[in-house]
Parts: C-alpha cells; structure tokens; sequence
C-alpha cells in the first residue's frame, strides 16, 4: 500500500533530519510510528507480545462486529474503523491504513461541500424524487390502494 501518493510508484519520504514525528507537510504527529504499550510492557518481550496477541484479538472480535453488523441494523463501518483504531495502537500496517482512511475521507469532505457538487447532487435528488413520485403515482392510478386487511382471498 502506498500511503504517502496516489500515483503508483511514488513513496513519501521524510526530508533529512525530520524524525518519525514530523510529517512532510510540516504538521506534527502526537507520537511516531510504532506500539503504544506502556514502557514496561516494551521492556518484556514475552509480555510484549502477550500484549500485542491480545491487542489483536480484541481488534479483530470488534471488526468482526463490525463487518456482522454491515447487513444487520448498527454502525457497522464506525465499529469497523473502531476495530482498525484498536489495532492501530499497536501495529504499524494499521497506522498506515487508518492514515490513509482519514485521509480519504478528508478529501471525499472537503469535495462534498463544493457548491458545484451540492447543487450536481440536490438536482439529481430531485430528478429522482419526482420519477420515484410519478412511478407511485402511475402504481395507485392502475391498481388504486387497497389495505392488507382488506384483501380477499383469490
């Protein structure tokens, strides 16, 4: 996955003497790169890995909610991005994913609220609202509204 262009074959590079903290376009980071586990958990290697074994089943059991909850009624992309964001305090791959995501939608923002596109999107709205409407329209005149309840049996 390349994070840092959207032309294939780009990398971002960090320019000479930035560290890990420091973005290319200058902006700060809370922190780099890497696991946040407490220090004393760093320390221990078989506690460190505990640590990241559990870090990644309670990442996964959330995204699998997550990703149950896509047909079913709930957040589902919410909670899978919450799943995503649990692993991401501890592995790198899902810093890079959720950086990229946020990223995106940034960007998908920022060009929805483009007055060319809102006017683009509330005419193709409307155009849909009034075929769904004369589509209704054309239903009841042909069959007229009859209730559940008063259906006979044919």
């Amino acid at each position: 996955m390349n994070t840092g262009s959207d032309d294939p074959g780009e990398v971002a590079v960090a320019p000479e003497g930035a560290s890990d903290e420091t973005r290319a376009d200058g902006a700060r980071d809370e922190q780099g790169l890497g696991s946040k586990a407490p220090e004393f958990v760093k320390a221990r290697r078989a506690l460190h890995v505990s640590w990241q074994v559990g870090v990644f089943v309670v990442g996964l059991a959330v995204v699998v909610a997550g990703i149950i909850m896509l047909p079913l009624p709930g957040p589902g992309w919410v909670v899978i991005f919450g799943g995503m964001a649990i692993w991401a305090t501890e592995f790198v791959w899902a810093q890079l994913v959720l950086r990229w995501t946020k990223r995106k939608v940034t960007e998908a923002a920022q060009r929805a609220l483009d007055p060319a596109v809102r006017r683009r999107n509330i005419v193709l709205t409307s155009i849909g609202l009034v075929i769904v409407a004369a589509l209704v329209g054309v239903y009841v005149w042909k069959f007229g509204v009859v209730m559940p309840w008063k259906i006979k049996d044919q």
